[in-house]
């Protein structure tokens, strides 16, 4: 095996991005005080074409030299907006026909493994903080919790890590992957 070289992978430009079809997922950062996962999630989110992420409370907007480090550019190609707080994106969303989900551990939580979403809904997924989670009025609106299994001694995983758990999971269903 030889690995591929930047030419030969055919990625797209960031005009034909914007023009290419999404998946229809929405990733809503709930304060998210790291420009650096900031940026993660941004990259994840260009690697599989959501329609875009919605920025929160003090999570940081582009363009911010922290952001760029992690997201090389994909701040460009993904669509996204603020909102003052997340319940506002989270009522934006429900009145365009979302259905919002909350990823948090929480009573009554689905787990990851046992959802599968519908090709024909659009979805947004909500990212918290990367000290105290979701907010409750946040989960009180949304029209569910996921769960993303952990057997280890932690209680948390990094929110990078955790959107690109999330996103391929919608990603390899509604991709059909």
């Amino acid at each position: 095996m030889k690995k591929l070289r930047t030419i030969e992978m055919e990625r797209l430009s960031v005009d034909e991005f914007k023009q290419a079809d999404k998946i229809s997922l929405i990733v809503v950062l709930d304060d998210v005080r790291s420009m650096h996962n900031v940026g993660s999630v941004f990259r994840t989110g260009d690697a599989f074409r959501i329609e875009g992420i919605y920025l929160c409370g003090i999570t940081s907007t582009p363009p911010m030299a922290e952001i760029h480090k992690t997201a090389l550019g994909a701040e460009d190609s993904v669509n996204w907006k603020y909102f003052e707080k997340a319940t506002e994106a989270v009522e934006a969303l429900k009145s365009e026909g979302y259905e919002v989900y909350s990823v948090e551990q929480a009573h009554g939580s689905t787990k990851l493994q046992s959802f599968v979403p519908s090709i024909n809904k659009k979805y947004a997924v909500i990212l918290g903080n990367e000290v105290k989670g979701v907010h409750q009025e946040v989960i009180d609106t949304s029209d569910g919790c996921l769960e993303i299994p952990q057997f280890g001694t932690k209680h948390s995983m990094n929110v990078s890590v955790t959107a690109g758990i999330i996103i391929w999971h919608f990603a390899k269903t509604l991709l059909n992957l």
